[in-house]
């Protein structure tokens, strides 16, 4: 049984705690530069689920996204078991892309260590580009 999708974006931004893990550091401690398009990817996903849509829900629609384009900006090193919060904002919504911004923050401080940009594209099950679902757009105010 397919989920019901939503008709339109409610939040365009979304906030998720982030702690590094061991795993995720290199022998001094601090996080490898290739842990954080994961962690955007996260922002990405919980964003979603803030507005009551799983990555789940839109395969099962024969949605899909790539990414396109990535930046990431290190600020300041980020470190094993820092508490950190990661806010990510969807920007823009055209019919060929979505796109995203983020920014890592020292939770205790409000500090910015990382900031980055994506753009995704849509593609169907068969790999080809597709439009972007309406209800992607935001609301009209």
């Amino acid at each position: 049984m397919k989920e019901q999708l939503p008709r339109h974006m409610t939040l365009s931004s979304h906030t998720i705690p982030i702690v590094p893990r061991y795993a995720e550091t290199d022998r001094g401690g601090v996080v490898h530069h290739s842990v954080f398009p994961v962690w955007f990817e996260m922002g990405r996903t919980e964003l979603l689920r803030a507005n009551g849509v799983a990555y789940k829900d839109l395969e099962d629609a024969g949605i899909f996204f790539v990414v396109a384009e990535l930046q990431i900006k290190y600020r300041r090193p980020v470190f094993y078991d820092e508490p950190l919060l990661l806010e990510t904002t969807c920007s823009n919504v055209t019919a060929a892309k979505v796109e995203h911004t983020y920014r890592l923050l020292r939770r205790e401080t409000g500090l910015l260590l990382t900031e980055g940009a994506s753009v995704l594209a849509c593609i169907s099950a068969e790999r080809k580009l597709r439009r972007i679902p309406e209800f992607m757009y935001p609301q009209d105010a």
